[in-house]
């Protein structure tokens, strides 16, 4: 009986992929550039030919995998197996990626978008592990999320479940790429911490480093900027406590509606650690419903640059398991 799966994180500038036992476990993976040049149209042949390649430079063969899970970076039709289209990408119109796939692999598939299928993985062999009830929210060039809740995905009646990213924490704030403004995205993200960090700069007649650096238009990065106010650099201190404020505000209302067990943070920004979630968890709990505020935790995420093929593997499974 076949008991692996395949997992791909499907992103802008690299291709993760990895065969993965049905308990959750990597046997190996690997990754690829993703070629989006000619409106992307290498994309899917280049990831059918590396699987192909993978597969048969291993003890596998086809029958031992039971289906093919996908995360993307833009909006899917699940029930049709296709991407809308994906600006990181260079999609531009529908992708038919299912029937590529598993005409080209001969295994089951499905799709769905990339914060989605990183809070399955999350949920199913990282922070969120045992619970049923849990949000994931990622903070990267953009900010995503994923809600599960009783142990199923939600995904709303037009897919837009779990866009955390634009809840409005700001009235009139920073113009967002989806039109509106004052978005968590705008404020939060790795790039949103850097708009932030300029802003205040301006106001700012202290002495600070980070100042200096916007001063001289310098490079300035939001790993940067947490590395500063952990060296005790007020600027960047504030810039921190600003940030959290809205991270943990949104994160707040999130538990109001959902009342999760955990609130997991991950992206490429929750490397911060500490620094980054003891003022979202003060924050979180000032803004909190008592209700919400004393049963669900703000958690940092485990499995890193992992949770999308673990996740994506699960996808499979779940597939499996329904039909």
């Amino acid at each position: 009986m076949a008991r692996n799966l395949i997992g791909i994180d499907l992103g802008g500038t690299t291709t993760k992929m990895a065969f993965i036992t049905v308990d959750g476990e990597i046997l190996t993976k690997w990754s690829i550039p993703t070629e989006t040049h000619d409106d992307g149209s290498h994309i899917i042949p280049n990831i059918i030919k590396s699987i192909n390649e993978h597969i048969t430079s291993s003890e596998f063969t086809t029958a031992d995998f039971l289906g093919i899970g996908m995360g993307v970076p833009g909006p899917v039709d699940i029930e049709n197996g296709t991407v809308l289209f994906a600006v990181n990408l260079n999609w531009k119109t529908r992708q038919r990626v299912r029937d590529q796939i598993q005409e080209g692999l001969g295994l089951q598939f499905i799709l769905d978008n990339d914060a989605n299928v990183a809070s399955l993985g999350e949920y199913w062999k990282g922070a969120g592990e045992k619970d049923e009830d849990v949000v994931f929210v990622t903070l990267g060039t953009g900010v995503g999320g994923g809600v599960i809740a009783g142990g199923r995905l939600l995904h709303g009646v037009n897919g837009g479940a779990g866009e955390l990213g634009h809840v409005t924490v700001q009235p009139n704030g920073y113009l967002c790429n989806c039109g509106k403004r004052g978005c968590l995205e705008q404020y939060a993200s790795a790039t949103g911490i850097v708009h932030v960090a300029a802003d205040m700069a301006k106001d700012f007649l202290g002495t600070s480093r980070l100042k200096e650096m916007e001063d001289n238009q310098e490079s300035i990065t939001s790993k940067m900027i947490f590395y500063l106010a952990d060296n005790g650099d007020i600027l960047a201190n504030q810039v921190v406590d600003r940030v959290t404020y809205y991270l943990g505000l949104a994160l707040a209302n999130v538990a109001n509606i959902l009342n999760p067990a955990n609130i997991i943070i991950g992206g490429g920004v929750s490397n911060a650690g500490n620094t980054l979630l003891q003022p979202t968890t003060r924050y979180f709990q000032e803004n909190a419903f008592p209700a919400a505020r004393d049963t669900t935790k703000l958690r940092l995420a485990q499995l890193g640059n992992d949770a999308g093929v673990i996740g994506a593997a699960s996808l499979a499974l779940r597939f499996q398991k329904t039909n």
